[in-house]
């Protein structure tokens, strides 16, 4: 699994001209990508990693201040562009592989004690985000 992690004052993700899923303070807005040989194993470790990441104001983590999470899937994390101009995908699970380890990512999170918004798997999703720093860091499970 392949998180991008940002340190934002506020996020949000828009779908058809809707709002699904948004946070109105600091907190992370995480990009996550899934490959062939993940599982729920990569799942939970990315949840807890996700969780005690000291990256917030203060070298804080989410579980010390209780901040929340955008959790937004993003299969194009897994895109190799070394060859030509157009990149492949081949290293990108497909849906039926990511989405649950996605929700999985997202319930792990919730049990432990995190306040976690989403986007919508599969949709053509519109970010938004304020990044606070900027802080980004790329995770790799």
């Amino acid at each position: 699994m392949r998180a991008v992690v940002q340190r934002v004052t506020s996020a949000s993700v828009v779908v058809d001209g809707r709002t699904v899923g948004a946070i109105d303070e600091p907190g992370l807005l995480v990009l996550v990508g899934v490959t062939h040989d993940d599982g729920p194993g990569e799942a939970a470790r990315l949840a807890a990693k996700l969780w005690g990441l000291r990256i917030l104001s203060g070298e804080k983590s989410c579980s010390d201040i209780g901040a929340p999470l955008l959790v937004v899937s993003q299969f194009t994390l897994y895109g190799d562009a070394r060859k030509g101009r157009r990149p492949t995908w081949q290293a990108a699970a497909p849906g039926p592989v990511a989405e649950p380890l996605v929700e999985a990512v997202i319930a792990e999170l919730r049990a432990l004690g995190a306040r976690v918004e989403t986007g919508v798997f599969g949709a053509d999703m519109k970010v938004h985000l304020v990044n606070d720093g900027p802080i980004t860091l790329i995770i790799d499970i």
